[in-house]
């Protein structure tokens, strides 16, 4: 396994915490395995979740240092607790191995999206009963990782759930593959139909309506804001995944977080007002984390350089992960 995992383009932990299960009480640093702390002997035990860095945002339309928040994210374990107070659950009762970061180029982005496509085809092969949860990196990632999955799984059809303030639709053409365009190359590249994707919480003035016609001309659904919350958040993503689980094999969950209002996420790239409220978005992903059809997910354009000198959008991030985290133990033990 070793010598497989090391053939793929990802480099180990930047650092890691020294895992610990003995205690009552646990910190999130103390519960997640670090590949610096498996021994070879245990390599092929199997793992509920391998999490993967993919720290990239040279891609990005807007400047953004997405890049650094997966050494963020992990740097903030150690301000979150493994116990869900209003789910009951502890998620130590989850295994999670932390695989490390995807290998980047300083300049060249084609060879950045060609190693994450690798990376992510690759763990599909090597973990293909363990969920996958990639931390970005701008939405750009988003289109590499869906076509490796893809690649490794090339019998299934899948689904994507979006939640993010923008359809992610440019012309490919003029923009290239940027985090303007993600589900766009998806589209095109046959990987996944238009209808088989569901974007919830698109709001204001930030998408034009050349992108909304070309939503409606391919059939991909999606749902405002304001007719979401009309509805309900978890009635909206529960009836996205229901239309979704009768149309695809798998479904991939994507998580921008500039679908967060500027108040509750400064630390993104293209912060908007009028945006989710924090509970809403924990609502959203928690509801994902109970479905069985969805095996993978990422959560992207979280810019820690940007963000409130306590970490606003940070802490934010990591409480996302760990909502679905939630849904996924609770999942798994039905």
């Amino acid at each position: 396994m070793r010598n497989e995992l090391m053939s793929l383009p990802i480099d180990a932990p930047p650092f890691s915490w020294r895992k610990k299960e003995w205690e009552k009480d646990l910190k999130v640093h103390d519960w997640i395995t670090s590949y610096h702390h498996v021994q070879e002997s245990d390599e092929k035990a199997f793992f509920d979740v391998i999490l993967l860095g993919v720290p990239l945002s040279r891609s990005s339309i807007s400047a953004s240092g997405a890049s650094e928040f997966p050494n963020a994210f992990r740097r903030s374990w150690e301000g979150f607790t493994t116990y869900n107070l209003e789910e009951e659950v502890d998620l130590r009762n989850l295994s999670v191995l932390d695989i490390g970061n995807v290998k980047m180029h300083v300049t060249d982005v084609a060879l950045c999206h060609q190693h994450i496509k690798e990376a992510m085809q690759g763990l599909s092969a090597l973990y293909p009963d363990s969920f996958i949860a990639s931390i970005g990196g701008d939405h750009s990632i988003t289109a590499m990782l869906v076509k490796g999955l893809k690649a490794a799984n090339s019998k299934e059809t899948i689904g994507i759930l979006q939640l993010d303030t923008h359809l992610d639709l440019r012309d490919t053409k003029t923009d290239g593959p940027t985090n303007g365009t993600p589900i766009r190359q998806l589209i095109e590249a046959g990987a996944v139909k238009g209808e088989n994707v569901h974007n919830i919480g698109l709001h204001g003035f930030f998408n034009a309506p050349s992108l909304v016609e070309y939503a409606r001309d391919c059939g991909l659904n999606y749902t405002t804001l304001k007719k979401a919350r009309m509805k309900g958040i978890k009635e909206t993503v529960q009836d996205a995944l229901k239309d979704l689980e009768n149309r695809v094999d798998r479904i991939y969950l994507t998580v921008d977080m500039d679908v967060l209002d500027i108040a509750c996420a400064p630390g993104v790239p293209a912060s908007t007002p009028g945006g989710m409220r924090t509970e809403e978005l924990l609502e959203a992903v928690f509801e994902a984390g109970l479905h069985p059809k969805v095996k993978a997910m990422d959560i992207v354009c979280l810019d820690p350089l940007k963000d409130t000198a306590v970490q606003t959008t940070v802490k934010a991030g990591t409480h996302v992960f760990l909502s679905f985290m939630t849904g996924l133990l609770k999942r798994i033990k039905r």
